[in-house]
């Protein structure tokens, strides 16, 4: 099954001074922001920027991968050991899952709806 690094998200203090930082000083295209949510035009793999949280602490980055069978990849990560969480939520047309990769560090799985 294909792997796609999709997202880099960077868990911020202060969304719109880093929306200013990487689009202003940094140069990159800003494709959108909502006040949640902002995202950089930077090729097939974006930088997202999403606002600090006890589960994200400021100065944090988790990839974001996507695959075509969200169900199938779980089922495959679950049978090698790895805790899978709790159950995808829908999220921007997508669903949205989360598993801890070495030494704790958060990754965002996602895939499409329609698949379920």
């Amino acid at each position: 099954m294909t792997v796609e690094l999709k997202y880099i998200i960077a868990n911020v203090s202060d969304l719109a001074a880093a929306v200013a930082f990487w689009r202003d000083t940094v140069g990159l295209k800003l494709k959108f922001e909502t006040p949640e949510w902002a995202e950089f035009e930077t090729g097939p793999t974006r930088l997202a920027l999403q606002p600090a949280s006890a589960e994200n602490p400021a100065g944090t980055w988790q990839p974001g991968l996507r695959v075509p069978d969200l169900d199938a990849k779980r089922a495959e990560l679950t049978a090698r050991g790895v805790n899978v969480g709790r159950a995808p939520h829908e999220e921007h047309g997508f669903l949205l899952s989360r598993f801890t990769g070495p030494d704790g560090a958060p990754v965002s799985l996602s895939g499409p709806v329609a698949k379920r």
